[in-house]
This record gives C-alpha cells, structure tokens and sequence, in this order.
C-alpha cells in the first residue's frame, strides 16, 4: 500500500507499524510470561523447604517483566532512524536502563534476604544495639548496590567514569573530614558489636567513670555511673582506651590489715590468725577457698596480721566483706584480742633523766 510508505519523521508508516508491534507485543508477553511463569515458578518453590528460592523468585519478577519490556522498545526503536547522534543516545539509554535494571532487581533481592534473614536475628537478641544495626546495614548496602550500578551504568553508557570519580572523591574526602568523629563513633559501635567487651547491665570503668551500661547505641553508649547520673560515652572511646569490665571479674580481691596491740602474746596473735582462717571458711559458699593470713609485721603501734581473701560471683561486693568484719569485731573481742589504735609516748625530761 502507498499510504505505508509515507514518511514521519523520517521514517516510513510501515516501519512506525512494525516500530509499534515490537513495542506493544513485547509488553504484552512480559505480561503474559509474568502471570503464567510466576505461578509456575510459585509451585516449584513452595515444594522445597527453603524460603530462599521463594524469595528469589518474588524479588526478580518484576525486574524480569522489565528487562524484557526494554528489550522490546529496543527491537522496536531498531525498526527506525533518526541519525547517528540519536541512535548513539538512545543505545546509551538502554544500556544505561538495562543496567539500572539489573541493579534494582540486585537490590530487592539483597533488601529481602536481610529483612527475612537478619532482621529476624537481630530482634531474637535483646539488644537495643542490634536493632540499630539491621536497619542501618540494610540502607547501606542498598546504597552501595545503587552506586555501584549507577557508576556501572554511566561506565557501559561510554562516560568518563574516573574524571567523575575523582571530582566526587574529593567532595567525598571534604565530606569525610567533617563527619570523622561520626564514623569513628559508628566503627566503634561496629567494634563493640563485634567483641562485644560489655553488655547491658555490665559494670565498667573507663575513662574515670565507673557505672552501669544501660544501653548501647551505634554511635554512643549510656552509662548509669554509681552516683546515680548518665554519662553519654561515645563509641570511640572503647577503640582508643583501656576498659575495664568489672561484672566479669571471675572473683573479688579482699585486702584487710587488723593491728593487734603490743602487749599481745605470741599464742593470742597466733589464736587470731586462726580465728580469721575459720571465718572465712565457713563462708565457703560466697568466698574463693584458700585465704592468705599471717603475721605480717611489727608496726609502729601494732602487731599487723594480714589477711587476703576472694568473693566469687555468688558473694555481694559490699555485703560479704560486712559479714566477715562483723564477725572478726565479735570473735575478737570475745577471745580478748585488742585492736591497737595509733598511741604515742611522751617522757618529761625528769623521767627522762631517771
């Protein structure tokens, strides 16, 4: 027919016909392809005892029908000509498209597996830090699955990737610069989530505070020091000094020092290192087993007895060494054991020169 063989834009009706056939035929078929394959592939899935294919398959259906509704337009823009400059731009825009593409379908998968896989994981774990986490590793990976295929795409659409690169290098080095203290304090975080040095309700001591963790974030951890006030710490810190997890001493040292007073006999001094030994073993149950006691020295105004002892994890820290001093106050003063206190004497020349 003649009225084919006019000419729009440069092209002839009946390539425009065959143009729009490719096109609407295409999409058509990714529909078609999209409902009955999906079901198909829906079938076979759900008969296998992984969720990981069905994942998969979920994920990539669309991405699927899209690259083949691309390749469509393609066959379709391939049954025209408009020049070489729009030829040139139009195969840089599928190319760039079909890369997108694949990006996005690479993304959808990976933001599934995480939703489905980890998440769940990080909220079995009673840990405010963990919840954190999850969301803040899935915006990051998506966000670098996205830079890199849109820099992939740009790439394979012939553009000057490196020149690109090292003008957002530098932006990305000033950026840096200024947000240092808040990748230290993320890395920080990521390196207590990792070593996991404390958890929540440890007691710590760094950086001249001694108290209780009562959350720990992916920038800063909250400490309830002894005195009843919160210190925000950031997360560097515990990259860059020295902590000191006092919840998981295996035991508690005891150091006590009791003066006896002078006129104390050997045997007396001898009789309250036994005493002391027979204390501390009867409180074997919140005491570590073998004490250390002896004489120790000859003070200034005292016999001195030491006496070395550990409480393990069962004892108070204040409460088990009350008990055992309670104890020493009343089995020596019943045994007739006296503590020295400091005492000094005076002699008046006339003493003096008798």
């Amino acid at each position: 027919m003649d009225i084919l063989q006019t000419t729009f834009l440069g092209n002839a009706l009946e390539n425009w016909a065959f143009a729009l056939a490719w096109a609407i035929g295409g999409i058509i078929v990714a529909r078609i392809l999209y409902k009955v394959f999906g079901r198909i592939a829906r079938k076979v899935t759900a008969k296998t005892r992984s969720n990981l294919d069905d994942l998969i398959v979920d994920k990539l259906e669309e991405p699927l029908v899209l690259a083949l509704t691309i390749m469509a337009l393609r066959a379709g823009y391939d049954q025209l000509s408009f020049g070489d400059s729009v030829d040139d731009f139009v195969h840089a825009s599928m190319v760039v498209a079909y890369t997108l593409n694949v990006t996005w379908g690479v993304a959808r998968l990976v933001d599934a597996i995480i939703m489905n896989f980890f998440m769940p994981y990080t909220l079995s774990k009673e840990s405010a830090m963990m919840d954190q986490f999850g969301p803040i590793l899935r915006k990051g990976l998506r966000s670098a699955i996205w830079a890199l295929g849109v820099i992939m795409a740009l790439k394979n659409a012939g553009q000057d990737v490196g020149a690109l690169l090292a003008g957002v290098g530098i932006g990305g080095l000033a950026l840096a610069m200024a947000a240092k203290d808040f990748v230290s304090n993320i890395f920080g975080g990521i390196t207590v989530f990792v070593d996991k040095p404390f958890r929540v309700g440890d007691r710590i001591q760094i950086a001249g505070y001694d108290g209780t963790i009562e959350e720990i974030g992916i920038r800063s951890t909250r400490l309830r020091t002894l005195s009843g006030r919160v210190v925000i710490i950031p997360n560097f810190k515990f990259t860059d000094s020295f902590l000191e997890n006092v919840t998981d001493e295996p035991s508690r040292k005891i150091s006590l020092t009791l003066g006896l007073t002078y006129d104390t006999t050997p045997e007396q001094v001898q009789e309250g290192i036994d005493i002391l030994k027979a204390i501390i073993a009867e409180r074997s149950q919140t005491l570590e087993p073998d004490p250390t006691v002896w004489f120790n020295s000859f003070g200034d105004f005292s016999l001195n007895i030491n006496v070395v002892y550990f409480i393990n994890k069962d004892g108070h820290w204040a409460h088990s060494p009350s008990e055992v001093n309670l104890e020493i106050l009343k089995r020596f003063n019943a045994a007739g054991l006296d503590f020295a206190f400091p005492t000094q004497t005076l002699l008046t020349p006339d003493v003096a020169s008798s």
